[in-house]
């Protein structure tokens, strides 16, 4: 197949002869730059894109998809409210529970705590801490037993395992000829559960729910009902309408409960994208320093081309392509070099952890300590074609000079 003579000039320019090896050496690191800047953004939207999802997946294994509760923050008809939710499409399980605060003390070590109150067989439907325990069960929870499940990590500062007693105090205080007292209950530990989500590992505690009534005064009322749906993403819609069906209570989904943390989330990717693809602009515009010193270098040859023949247009040309090619060569070793990265961080931070000797991400500070990943074609796609099109940016104006050249005036000296 016969190529147009601009692509053949063009291609036969990014092979410098030896006296011009400087001008090879900088189209390299331009094409170099190219590359390192679209496999950073790929690296960089994967990890928060696999972070993003395995948190949320961590906080929904804890985390209703739906709550229902009531204005003064006692539902007393929970039973009927209940029965109304699992009615409802997408609607897959429904749970009571009693929300509280208290400090768990033993042997004066004290630690805070979200102390839950649930009912275990029904509390399996809606969460994953009974498929996530590493001592006992769930359904070790009785009424009258006192019985309490903790978090790993939260089991860990206080010192206990399995059959030891902690000292549950909460913030319902009993009224004293010395004044409010707090109220104390010892519990036994019947389980410990590990979700690693260091949030939820140092500082759940999971109770039955008819001692958390007894404990925190509530008497037959919860403070709501959680549901599990078949799809997350049809939580908006399900609460929609069991705010119609119920009016007078409150509905809330998992978006609203963690929406501070997936807006947060949502500004950082939004910011690392805009600054990454600052970086690939920069690269993508050393390609019009390297075009405008080739334009000087071979005034003579577009001169003769001119006097050949050769239109403005077809010296635009030359160097487009020659532009283009080098931003397709550092885009293409970008996405693939980016794409191989993602999908291998998980064996290759290890790796680097390992050489350095040190952790790079602490479950405490990051809530998980280990690296996802998840490559979305979508931006890998947008990318690609931002790179292409700030590369095909970059060769328009030296483009456009090399075709204003007049040859007269560059023949003058040869």
């Amino acid at each position: 197949m016969q190529w147009p003579f601009e692509a053949m000039i063009g291609l036969r320019y990014l092979r410098a002869r030896r006296r011009n090896g400087f001008i090879s050496f900088i189209s390299l690191i331009s094409i170099v730059g190219i590359a390192l800047g679209v496999a950073a953004l790929i690296i960089v939207l994967s990890v928060m894109n696999g972070f993003q999802k395995e948190i949320r997946g961590r906080i929904l294994g804890v985390a209703s998809h739906v709550e229902i509760s009531d204005y003064n923050g006692a539902l007393t008809d929970w039973r009927s409210v209940s029965a109304l939710a699992r009615k409802q499409e997408h609607v897959l399980g429904a749970a009571p529970f009693i929300n509280a605060q208290g400090l768990l003390s033993v042997a004066g070590n004290v630690r805070g705590a979200m102390v839950r109150g649930v009912e275990p067989a029904l509390e399996n439907t809606v969460v994953d801490v009974g498929r996530k325990m590493v001592a006992g069960q769930l359904t070790n929870l009785r009424p009258g037993g006192f019985g309490i499940v903790l978090g790993a990590e939260l089991a860990h500062q206080l010192g206990v395992q399995m059959g030891d007693k902690v000292t549950l105090i909460t913030p319902q205080g009993n009224v004293t000829p010395a004044g409010m007292m707090p109220r104390l209950k010892q519990f036994t530990v019947v389980g410990i559960f590990k979700i690693d989500m260091f949030e939820y590992d140092a500082s759940l505690a999971m109770m039955d729910l008819r001692d958390a009534q007894v404990l925190f005064r509530m008497g037959s009322a919860v403070s709501g009902v959680r549901l599990k749906l078949d799809d997350t993403s049809v939580a908006p819609t399900v609460k929609g309408r069991l705010r119609a069906a119920l009016p007078q209570n409150t509905v809330s989904d998992w978006t609203d409960m963690n929406a501070s943390y997936f807006r947060a989330v949502q500004i950082e990717k939004r910011m690392m994208t805009i600054i990454l693809t600052l970086i690939v602009a920069v690269a993508a515009f050393n390609l019009v320093s390297t075009l405008v010193m080739v334009v000087t270098d071979k005034q003579a040859d577009i001169a003769i081309l001119r006097t050949l023949g050769a239109a403005p247009m077809s010296i635009m040309k030359i160097f487009i392509v020659q532009g283009a090619v080098a931003g397709i060569t550092g885009t293409l070793a970008g996405v693939i070099g980016g794409v191989l990265v993602a999908y291998n961080i998980d064996v290759i931070v290890p790796v680097i952890e390992q050489v350095i000797g040190t952790k790079l991400l602490a479950s405490d500070v990051y809530l998980i300590d280990y690296l996802p990943s998840e490559v979305n074609w979508s931006d890998v796609s947008t990318i690609t074609v931002i790179s292409l099109l700030l590369s095909l940016l970059a060769t328009l104006y030296p483009s456009w000079q090399a075709a204003r050249t007049q040859p007269a005036e560059a023949l003058r000296y040869e």
